[in-house]
């Protein structure tokens, strides 16, 4: 899988103190993107899914620090990613089932597809959307503009 990085102590992205993991990869190039380095796909560094379930769970649980899990990118649910994502994640909620894992998409929820909404079923928060640079809205909680949308798994809108 492509990676951008991993942030293992992220209080932004995500509820209380977070692994992210930013996947390599968008096809959106949203203008205004925070991250737009995450847009190239063969930027960034390939790594094993094996070696990133071990660094992604070693740093969950390092110095005893509750972190939950955060999924950024890059767009995560490209067609390439969802393989390894699904393995990754499955394997993540397993091992910490009491942790809150957050995805964010540029997708929209009504336009995923059978393979990405079964990627999503081990995700806690979804927050779905293109950031739109003319929505932006820093007073909003997970979302940098208004149109994108905060599902959670009881599937209660936020």
């Amino acid at each position: 899988m492509r990676i951008a990085g991993i942030n293992k102590n992220d209080v932004v992205n995500g509820e209380g103190i977070c692994v992210a993991l930013f996947t390599q990869g968008c096809p959106f190039h949203c203008k205004g993107c925070f991250n737009s380095e995450t847009w190239d796909y063969d930027g960034g560094k390939e790594v094993s899914i094996s070696d990133l379930i071990s660094e992604i769970e070693t740093a969950i649980a390092a110095n005893g620090v509750p972190r939950n899990f955060s999924i950024l990118g890059g767009e995560p649910l490209i067609e390439r990613n969802l393989e390894e994502l699904k393995i990754l994640l499955s394997t993540i909620k397993k091992d910490f089932p009491h942790i809150t894992i957050f995805l964010w998409t540029g997708f929209t929820i009504e336009e995923l597809t059978s393979t990405q909404k079964e990627v999503t079923q081990y995700i806690d928060v979804l927050i779905d959307g293109q950031y739109n640079e003319k929505l932006r809205d820093v007073s909003l909680h997970l979302r940098g503009s208004s149109n994108q949308r905060i599902f959670r798994a009881n599937n209660k809108d936020s």
